[in-house]
């Protein structure tokens, strides 16, 4: 594979960029960088947050919707059409070396780049409920009120998170629907201050839920004392885990959350290292990413040697080879 090598021991030119995550990001970087005649190997653990999207409509360019898979596949498909090669594998460790980076994979297969764009993304926290996979495909769980908070306008809507985060959310969604209910994921009492939005903005707050399952057209919520609650749409906002510690190993300092800080380059604390996407501390969706991508694509080109296109026999032209000017009249 271009730019693989037994772990550390090859003198193969290092890549010009290696680019660890293959979501929208990380596949939108790396065809920027072939379409600048850059070299370039993408990474992919086969874990993208897109790929449990079932239908967007808030991904531009896609007006009747598209699902997170095909999206993934589109993408994939565009880079590899520009010579991007895409590798199976998940980086375990990434070094400084005297080329630069040095990745190395869980398998042993290692890496050498010049630069290296981080497109790790997050690992969202799910709830502990059967046929997760299944209501997220049908739409009664949904993960991102930015994305598709549009579709559930209307509809019964739950938040399950600890008290706070589960009242600001939903607030946030009181946007789209009259019914929006505040479900507690523990026991935690929610402040004085949240507590008081919520009921000015109509938010009932439920005590902490014991079960939480869907039965196809529905979610239904057991709390502590038998009682069900039903409900269309059910948001749970339980946090997630910043995919960030191969930055961090290296220095690269991030916000509370774990999320990368970067300049507007998009670059780390880390002098060649790049981030992109929901890693970055940032608004985390698609089109975010993908500009994410298009600018630390380009600053990485624009670090590089100069790679002109020329042919190997070419010489610079003289006086002499230069017609000769004519006067005007």
């Amino acid at each position: 594979m271009s730019g693989a090598t037994s772990t550390g021991t090859s003198s193969d030119t290092p890549l010009d960029c290696l680019i660890i995550g293959a979501g929208p990001g990380g596949l939108t970087a790396a065809t920027y960088l072939a379409r600048f005649h850059r070299r370039s190997l993408v990474v992919d653990a086969g874990s993208s947050r897109a790929r449990w999207i079932p239908t967007s409509h808030n991904c531009p360019g896609f007006p009747f919707g598209v699902a997170g898979p095909k999206l993934l596949e589109k993408l994939r498909a565009q880079a590899e059409g520009y010579g991007v090669e895409i590798v199976t594998g998940r980086v375990a460790r990434l070094e400084r070396d005297a080329d630069g980076f040095l990745a190395t994979a869980e398998d042993g297969s290692a890496w050498r780049a010049r630069f290296v764009i981080l497109a790790t993304g997050v690992v969202d926290r799910m709830p502990p409920m059967p046929g997760l996979e299944d209501a997220i495909a049908r739409n009664v769980v949904r993960l991102c009120a930015v994305c598709d908070g549009y579709e559930a306008s209307d509809e019964r809507i739950a938040v399950y998170a600890p008290a706070d985060d589960a009242i600001r959310h939903a607030l946030f969604l009181r946007t789209f629907s009259r019914s929006v209910t505040a479900v507690r994921f523990d026991d935690g009492d929610p402040s004085v201050d949240c507590a008081a939005q919520a009921r000015e903005a109509r938010i009932a707050v439920l005590p902490a839920a014991k079960a939480l399952r869907h039965d196809g057209a529905c979610c239904v919520f057991t709390l502590a004392d038998g009682s069900e609650h039903r409900f269309d749409t059910v948001y749970p906002v339980l946090g997630s885990d910043a995919q960030s510690q191969l930055a961090t190993a290296l220095g690269a300092a991030v916000d509370d959350n774990d999320e990368l800080i970067v300049d507007d380059a998009l670059q780390t604390g880390v002098d060649g290292l790049y981030a992109i996407g929901d890693v970055v501390s940032a608004l985390n969706q698609i089109s975010v990413a993908v500009g994410h991508a298009a600018i630390a694509a380009s600053a990485v080109h624009q670090r590089l040697p100069r790679n002109f296109r020329e042919d190997e026999t070419s010489q610079p032209e003289t006086a002499a080879d230069l017609p000769a000017p004519t006067r005007e009249s």
